[in-house]
């Protein structure tokens, strides 16, 4: 068996990502033994240092427990050397997306504050002006805002951003995927060779996507011991829960609206009472946006726990992405029920159609690929534990 390549400038590399001096861990196994999601075989964060301190990138990528972590924080708080192994985490996440990326957009939005902010404003700039120079008459109507940009250019645009964001995002997955793959053994057939292989496979579906990733459960049940003090609605993992469930709603309700209009059921943006099912839903979708992103803010700046104490430039500017979508979006559902179109309301459809292309655009080279590598890495875990263990 050919040995691993060893790469001597993975850990300077990870530094650029965030991570803290580990230099100083000196293995004694503490941030394993304290960290609720370690078990079994499960040796983090203890065994993602130790690839960074003797350079086994490969190993490093390829493993699906630099996921399983949620950044509670103990593994960092019980660290008889101070050696951050939870933002060390972080750091190797932050890396791991760059890795996976092949177009160098995430290493530079990560390494490269100054550059990276520069490109997102350009980014949204261009957006701007390229539905603009399109733009229709401002005829005082509350419809006419949502016709101001034609229709078919937001959608069309759209359509070729999603497709850039699924091509991209299925690249970083594919690679992911068959480099835990080749680790832990995994071929086709442990997926797809029988019916037994299937019920496995779909009860690790079950267990990454609906239990974990939608439900939260380990994250709400096994790291969040130091904020089951506070209300709900300031602990950690809801707040998160919140944010990606508004997520998720706001992108479903938009489809949904240009389903409807497609089909010739409903105009997009045309006045409909608040309990019609997508308004509904977008409206509900978006107040859980707001509140969990500004709460989100509010933990960073205030440092409030450990996860938020150390903030790139690359959360900052999701959060703020997320942010001006979740209220232009209120913003312009309010316009659409005032008797008149205010001048207002065309500019901030505008930059509400500017930012959310942005957003969507950047989605697989920020924070948010997390709601898909995790999800492909647990589904690793699952279906790891549903293996038989004697043979079938």
């Amino acid at each position: 068996m050919t040995a691993a390549p060893i790469d001597l400038g993975l850990y300077p590399e990870l530094q650029r990502y965030g991570a803290t001096d580990i230099s100083a861990c000196f293995s004694c196994g503490n941030c394993t033994a304290t960290c609720p999601m370690a078990e079994g075989d499960n040796t983090f964060p203890r065994r993602m240092i130790r690839y960074a301190q003797v350079g086994m990138k490969d190993a490093l990528l390829s493993s699906k427990e630099l996921w399983s972590c949620y950044h509670c924080g103990e593994c960092s708080d019980t660290c008889p050397t101070q050696a951050d192994p939870g933002e060390f985490m972080a750091a190797a996440r932050r890396y791991a997306i760059a890795s996976y990326d092949k177009t160098q957009i995430a290493r530079t939005l990560y390494t490269r504050p100054i550059l990276g902010t520069l490109v997102a404003v350009l980014l949204a700039a261009f957006f701007a002006l390229f539905m603009y120079s399109a733009h229709g008459p401002q005829d005082g109507s509350t419809l006419a805002i949502f016709s101001f940009i034609p229709e078919e250019l937001i959608h069309n645009t759209g359509i070729v951003v999603m497709i850039l964001v699924v091509l991209a995002g299925l690249a970083g997955v594919v690679s992911m995927a068959r480099a835990i793959g080749r680790r832990d053994g995994v071929h086709p057939r442990d997926v797809f060779g029988s019916r037994a292989a299937l019920a496995r496979a779909g009860h690790a579906l079950w267990v990454s996507v609906g239990r974990e990733s939608v439900g939260q459960v380990r994250f709400r049940t096994d790291c969040d011991e130091d904020q089951k003090a506070l209300p709900l609605l300031r602990r950690r993992w809801f707040i998160h829960a919140l944010t990606l469930w508004g997520f998720l709603g706001l992108l479903g309700a938009t489809g949904l609206d240009y389903g409807f209009a497609l089909l010739g059921w409903k105009a997009t943006g045309a006045p409909v009472p608040i309990w019609y099912p997508i308004r509904l839903m977008g409206t509900v979708a978006g107040a859980l946006l707001v509140y969990g992103v500004t709460m989100l803010a509010v933990d960073r700046f205030r440092a409030a726990n450990r996860s938020a104490k150390t903030s790139t430039t690359a959360d900052w500017m999701l959060l703020a992405l997320l942010w001006v979508v979740g209220v232009t979006g209120f913003v312009l559902e309010l316009a659409l029920y005032l008797p008149s179109a205010p001048a207002w309301g065309y500019w901030v459809f505008l930059l509400h159609v500017a930012v959310a292309l942005e957003l969507i655009l950047l989605a697989p080279f920020m924070k948010l690929a997390h709601a898909v590598y995790r999800p492909v890495a647990l589904f690793f875990v699952a279906l790891a534990d549903a293996q038989p263990k004697g043979g079938e």
